[in-house]
């Protein structure tokens, strides 16, 4: 008895919580209804990798789990094939 939990306590919402939250991002693939992903198109996948040559995460581009994957294919394709570099340099 010596140690008790605390019980939280649930606060009251305020009118200015909501402005802590960000709108979701939309894909701009399924908005321009893109769904070919050209690795031969260096210049579009080079919006898409960070100065360091990682492909930036969906969280931040806002693309759909399927415009991720299919983008994230495209550049490693695009990689291999010299179009785009591994690491910046």
């Amino acid at each position: 008895m010596a140690f008790m939990k605390k019980k939280k306590v649930k606060r009251a919402r305020r009118a200015g919580d909501d402005d802590r939250r960000f709108k979701r991002k939309s894909c701009r693939f399924c908005a321009d209804k893109v769904f070919v992903f050209d690795y031969k198109d260096a210049n579009r996948l080079r919006n898409f990798i960070s100065d360091r040559g990682k492909i930036v995460p969906r969280r931040i581009t806002g693309n759909c789990t399927w415009c991720q994957h299919q983008l994230a294919k495209a550049i490693k394709r695009s990689r291999s094939m010299g179009l785009l570099p591994f690491v910046a340099g």
